[in-house]
């Protein structure tokens, strides 16, 4: 995905997301429209996706900041139980296995992470829930 024309989003401190664990954001695009995204963290890995499964459209996390199995070695989707690989988002496993969910490029400015959204994120219409 490019990011040139993109817009960058501040999202907290790096200090506050766990190691390993999670965090989930929600930006808003406008008056009408807001984007949910999560980023993971687990030692050297810090990687960014859409709040969305790829199999219904619907959020992933079981409680609130919560997108990792209780082992903390995959991104799990509280619906169906699929489990996407941190490290890229490919589902190794569930209804939507071989599918991936939509990476984000982030920009650590500073200790301070921050979203990087394409112009086409702006334009794009949210998945059905």
């Amino acid at each position: 995905m490019s990011v040139v024309g993109g817009r960058r989003h501040d999202l907290c401190r790096l200090h506050e997301i766990d190691d390993p664990g999670t965090r989930g954001f929600e930006i808003d695009l406008d008056d009408t429209r807001s984007i949910r995204l999560f980023v993971v963290r687990r030692g050297e890995l810090l990687a960014a996706y859409r709040n969305n499964c790829p199999h219904t459209g619907a959020p992933l996390e079981w409680l609130p900041d919560q997108f990792l199995d209780l082992g903390n070695s995959f991104i799990q989707c509280a619906i169906h139980g699929a489990l996407f690989r941190p490290e890229d988002g490919y589902c190794v496993r569930g209804p939507c296995i071989g599918q991936s969910l939509r990476r984000l490029t982030l920009d650590v400015r500073d200790g301070h992470v921050g979203v990087l959204l394409a112009d086409e994120e702006f334009n794009e219409r949210p998945a059905a829930s």
